[in-house]
């Protein structure tokens, strides 16, 4: 009783507010106004010719007059014939031309505001969830995209949303291209966190932060703007599942406190690439081949079925019947958000203090996407754990079982 006594009580004052604001718009006193004209005048030219004006002698003809001369219609076949009934058709004229083309300017400012939203991707984003935000933008952009869809192929185009300050001439190319049909884009700095609302970061899924090159930035410049970036991105969905890409590893600390699910260090990447390439031993190329989307055999990351998880790496391993190569585990995958919830409740289910206090530690230090390369036999695989495998090439695979 008491629960359909406070609806009742939301209802009224969802009903009371929205009556408030509606009332207290300027266009709605606007109109209000101009109607209340409208019926004085109309009542007025009634009492003046009704007697006089054979063509004005009921109220129904009153208002169709009014409407034919606010409309600036015009017909002539009803006229005012007294001196007071042609000056209120002067007013009558004036707000009718005045209240009209005010009328077409805001249609036309309506339809403009319409077209801008659509052409940024703002109508469709505001029924946008569960979808990829791309921030940011940089060098061979397009070829980064290409191998983002690539590598997300149960993603659809209409689910990507870019959102960067990139110019318009470079954005529009990236529309026409048939291969980036349906993505969505978003002009902004997602450093912001309006414009991050208008991306639905609260309903989205995922966010890939690029080392934004957009602007004269410098290096220092935008790894702060990455790190400000994950940090915003994460206090508007702290579910979401963040990757951010920096220059230095320096603010690799600031991003880890953010949470950040994944933080690919690329100058660290290339420096470490070119590190095992001047050893001569052909490191490059092995490097190059396990992570190339273009080559059949790589890395690739399998769930490992349930009735596995909680027993001993060696058991699952030899349940396996794949040609590809177990290498190890990649552990504390998916949202990390939700693990760290998830190992929260479990370490404080010990009655035990003092190993509450040690399990909160662990989640303390917890990483997300963890991996784990040849883990002993008797190794207990973990909950939210992948197997990693170096996949073989289809020649090899054949050349194998003949």
């Amino acid at each position: 009783m008491e629960k359909k006594k406070n609806d009742r009580l939301k209802i009224k004052r969802t009903v009371r507010s929205q009556l408030k604001e509606f009332f207290s718009n300027p266009s709605t006193l606007l109109g209000i106004i101009i109607a209340l004209i409208m019926i004085i005048v109309m009542l007025f030219i009634f009492s003046v010719e009704k007697e006089a004006n054979d063509g004005l002698n009921t109220l129904f003809d009153a208002i169709w007059y009014t409407l034919v001369t606010m409309t600036t219609v015009g017909y002539g076949d009803i006229y005012p014939s007294t001196v007071p009934g042609r000056i209120a058709a002067i007013v009558l004229l004036i707000a009718g031309v005045a209240i009209f083309g005010a009328l077409s300017g805001n249609i036309a400012s309506f339809l403009f505001d319409r077209q801008q939203k659509k052409d940024r991707g703002l109508l469709k984003m505001q029924k946008m969830k569960n979808h990829f935000i791309i921030c940011g933008y940089k060098n061979n952009f397009e070829k980064i995209l290409e191998g983002i869809l690539y590598a997300n192929p149960e993603i659809p185009a209409e689910k990507i949303v870019l959102l960067n300050m990139a110019p318009q001439l470079t954005i529009d190319k990236i529309k026409s291209d048939d291969r980036f049909k349906g993505i969505n884009f978003l002009h902004g700095d997602f450093t912001d966190e309006d414009t991050l609302n208008k991306a639905q970061i609260k309903s989205a899924e995922r966010a890939l932060i690029l080392a934004d090159s957009s602007d004269n930035y410098s290096l220092l410049e935008i790894d702060s703007r990455t790190v400000l970036g994950a940090i915003t991105i994460k206090n508007l969905n702290p579910k979401i599942y963040c990757v951010a890409e920096i220059i230095d590893s320096k603010f690799e600390k600031h991003l880890s406190l953010t949470h950040c699910d994944e933080i690919i260090l690329s100058s660290d990447y290339e420096q470490n690439l070119l590190v095992q390439a001047s050893s001569g031993k052909g490191m490059s190329h092995i490097l190059r081949a396990l992570i190339s989307e273009e080559a059949e055999a790589g890395i690739k990351l399998q769930q490992i079925p349930e009735k596995f998880i909680g027993h001993e790496y060696a058991e699952f391993r030899n349940s396996l019947k794949t040609t590809d190569i177990l290498i190890g585990l990649l552990e504390n995958t998916g949202n990390f958000y939700q693990r760290r919830r998830e190992a929260l409740n479990e370490a404080q289910k010990n009655p035990n203090m003092e190993k509450i206090v040690a399990n909160l530690k662990k989640v303390k230090t917890l990483r997300s996407n963890l991996p784990n390369f040849a883990p002993a036999d008797n190794y207990i695989i973990p909950d939210n754990s992948k197997a990693i495998f170096i996949q073989r090439s289809t020649e090899e695979t054949e050349a194998g079982d003949n």
